[in-house]
């Protein structure tokens, strides 16, 4: 068994938590939960159409703007961008459209346009979406293939910041929550592809594509 972030095979079991096993990453610092607890689709399914993520509510529009506003700073109005894993209530898409720019959709739940793996683009985002990855390894890579060179991806993902708040942490509770990220985490995954990574701010990484 491989760390499912970073291929490498240097893991071991992190907590025994309510009967979920979780493992650790001694080479990245990811911690993920182990496969045997994954939900099937439709209660996964089930569990995103519980989210109040409505495209004009003004507050969860504030809150992506941490990622946003740092983005448009590294873009130019004529880029091409995805929003990839957008659920529901793309809200993410919709400000960034007001702002001039392209966007297309990505979700494999709401929004399955395969369309998109025929196409690159300036830059992409992933907000809220990294932590429900079952193969991040392999996702990151997709990710990769679709940026063109000196692209930007703009990541936003609660950062894991101590091992002992673990167990009692709100965000290892949501059950679609599989994978937990570090900051060393995000530089190995941004090395493992020759990105740069830069924190942008708490819980927000902005990886270009050299």
């Amino acid at each position: 068994m491989k760390c499912i972030v970073c291929n490498n095979n240097s893991i071991e079991v992190f907590k025994i938590i309510d009967k979920k096993k979780y493992w650790k990453c001694n080479f990245c610092l990811a911690k993920f939960l182990d496969k045997a607890h994954y939900l099937n689709s439709l209660d996964e399914k089930s569990r995103y159409l519980e989210h109040n993520n409505e495209i004009k509510d003004v507050s969860y529009r504030s809150f992506l703007s941490k990622l946003s506003n740092p983005l448009k700073e590294k873009l130019s109005i004529d880029d091409k961008g995805l929003e990839f894993g957008c659920g529901h209530g793309p809200a993410l898409a919709d400000m960034l459209k007001l702002d001039g720019f392209d966007i297309d959709l990505y979700d494999p739940f709401f929004f399955p346009n395969n369309e998109i793996f025929l196409k690159k683009y300036d830059f992409i985002t992933c907000t809220e979406t990294a932590e429900h990855f079952y193969d991040p390894f392999k996702e990151f890579n997709i990710l990769n293939d679709l940026l063109i060179a000196g692209g930007w991806l703009g990541l936003m993902t609660c950062f894991m910041t101590d091992d002992s708040l673990f167990e009692n942490w709100q965000y290892r509770k949501d059950p679609t929550h599989v994978v937990f990220y570090t900051r060393e985490t995000l530089e190995v995954i941004a090395a493992q592809r020759n990105w740069t990574c830069e924190i942008a701010a708490k819980d927000i990484a902005l990886f270009c594509k050299k």
